[in-house]
């Protein structure tokens, strides 16, 4: 009898598994809330300025129709989304074929990020385990992510609703724009607590997470190319459901509980997986690696090389192929600006040369895509610090400087040659469409140009690294920046002196124009310098610790 009383006694007193659920969601959402926050006003800042920019640049039905016509081309549902209403290409329409996939995308990111950041890469650092120790339960930390994520995805939908809301797009379907946004959020966000069980490592729950992202929307593009409006292999991408809503055409809510569906039924086999692994285990086994590391590996250069060729190599794939198609899209310009000929008012694009002047214009926007790569490889430099590894290698005898070398030499090679792949791809492009294959040599040389541009802004990022870790996100917030003049700089009418703080900005627009030899070596210039203080920066203060 007192054995009994006592089994029910333990019983009842022990922890659930679900026990701090609460403690923890109000912990991590005091450690997001910058986040949340930036990209709250990320969201709500990119709906607002393209909805106003796009509406300035086709303010008539003839020049909504000249867009329309862009949509026809296979190239471009591929890039953008399914081309609904055609025939009566209003702006709403506009709106959700062209811009909704740049929405999606970068919600869906973020709920990745933020997924991994609290479950896997607390396990792989250890404080899962003391945060364990405590009275919480085993599925407290990703009940608590899931939470952390939902009020991401629910700020995020506010964000973009009130911001279709101030440009003047309101009605239901705007809301069910900040809806869908949520919903492909939630989704990605419980494919990312699924490979979080799958693997050890951080950053191989976040490649594979990606690695799902980047098949759907490979998936959506190739369906929506068999049939522009959808056909049956888009209903097995999560990103097409959202856009198969029919936003500002003819609007229908029943594909997002597909979303909602696949958010449950992921999440449930996530956590029937986390109860059959250990802690800081994954469900498939890590292959042992070598005993000895190799040569090349004990190299100053094999670590970053190491670390950086993996995400060099996806990244610039991407890069490449969506050059190639930007490129293949030069048939279609012509009847675009036939219908609206106002548009080089908003767009550089020269009236007597079309094709040459898209050209120009493909480099300048593409160039982002090697900008963000050289920023993203310099300061992962900054979580090999944190983790101890920087640290490891300077107390081994390498010195500061080398460290600091070594790492942005790799980044920076591996940017270039991702601006070179992208001019070699929109040559291969335009070369495909117009049947002249001088375009290939003429693009892939002209790309060179825009290399002090990317060498300054990661410049930025190393001398932000190097002398105060603390502010790295200032390089961000540039790139940020740097993209929004580029894109919308001349629809959102941005004063001169604004537009001037771009590296871009000071990249003539080759081939288009001859490359004027004097701001691209100033730029050089200053990059140097930037790298010099980065360096002397690091040299000076304290190693971080995790």
């Amino acid at each position: 009898m007192t054995t009994a009383v006592e089994d029910t006694r333990s019983s009842a007193s022990a922890p659930s598994r679900f026990t701090g659920t609460g403690f923890l969601l109000s912990f991590y959402l005091r450690l997001d809330r910058i986040r949340i926050i930036s990209w709250t006003l990320g969201f709500f800042l990119l709906i607002w300025a393209s909805v106003i920019a796009m509406e300035n640049a086709y303010p008539t039905p003839e020049a909504l129709q000249g867009r329309a016509t862009l949509m026809s081309n296979p190239a471009a549902v591929m890039m953008t989304g399914p081309a609904f209403a055609l025939d009566n290409y209003t702006f709403g329409a506009m709106l959700a074929n062209e811009l909704a996939l740049w929405v999606f995308l970068p919600t869906a990111i973020m709920s990745i990020l933020l997924v991994v950041r609290h479950t896997r890469q607390e396990e792989e650092s250890g404080r899962m385990e003391v945060l364990l120790a405590l009275p919480v339960g085993r599925f407290a930390p990703t009940t608590a992510t899931m939470g952390i994520v939902a009020i991401a995805n629910i700020a995020v939908s506010l964000a973009i609703i009130l911001a279709l809301f101030a440009s003047g797009m309101t009605g239901i379907d705007s809301v069910a724009f900040g809806v869908a946004a949520g919903a492909t959020g939630l989704a990605f966000g419980a494919i990312a607590t699924l490979t979080a069980q799958l693997t050890e490592h951080g950053r191989t729950a976040s490649g594979m997470a990606f690695g799902a992202l980047g098949i759907a929307v490979i998936i959506r593009g190739i369906g929506d190319v068999i049939n522009p409006e959808g056909s049956w292999l888009s209903w097995f991408s999560a990103i097409a459901w959202a856009q198969q809503t029919k936003l500002y055409v003819d609007l229908r809510w029943w594909p997002l509980t597909l979303s909602l569906a696949l958010t449950i039924i992921v999440l449930i086999v996530a956590i029937r997986l986390n109860i059959r692994r250990d802690l800081g285990e994954g469900i498939r086994p890590t292959q042992p690696g070598p005993a000895e590391a190799s040569t090349g590996l004990l190299s100053p250069i094999g670590i970053p090389r190491h670390l950086l060729t993996g995400n060099f190599v996806g990244w610039t794939i991407g890069v490449f192929i969506f050059a190639v198609a930007f490129g293949s899209l030069a048939n279609s310009i012509d009847g675009m600006v036939e219908n609206n000929p106002a548009i080089g008012e908003w767009v550089p694009i020269s009236l007597d040369d079309l094709t040459l002047s898209f050209a120009a214009i493909i480099l300048a926007f593409l160039a982002i895509g090697p900008l963000i790569l050289l920023v993203s490889a310099i300061l992962h430099l900054k979580s090999e610090e944190t983790e101890g590894r920087v640290g490891a290698t300077i107390i081994s005898g390498t010195p500061r400087t080398i460290v600091m070398t070594t790492w942005a030499g790799i980044a920076l090679v591996y940017a270039i040659i991702s601006m070179l792949f992208l001019g070699l791809g929109a040559g291969l492009g335009l070369s495909a469409a117009t049947g002249n294959w001088s375009w290939t040599r003429e693009l892939t040389s002209a790309s060179a140009a825009y290399l002090p541009a990317i060498a300054v802004t990661g410049a930025i990022a190393f001398a932000l690294y190097g002398i105060t870790p603390r502010f790295t996100g200032m390089a961000w917030a540039f790139v940020t920046f740097i993209a929004i003049e580029v894109f919308l700089g001349d629809l959102l009418n941005l004063p001169q002196w604004l537009s001037n703080l771009s590296p871009i900005a000071h990249v003539p627009l080759v081939p288009l124009t001859d490359p004027a030899p004097l701001p691209l070596v100033a730029m050089t210039v200053f990059a140097c310098l930037l790298a010099l203080a980065g360096i002397a920066g690091f040299k000076r203060r304290n190693i971080l610790n995790s």
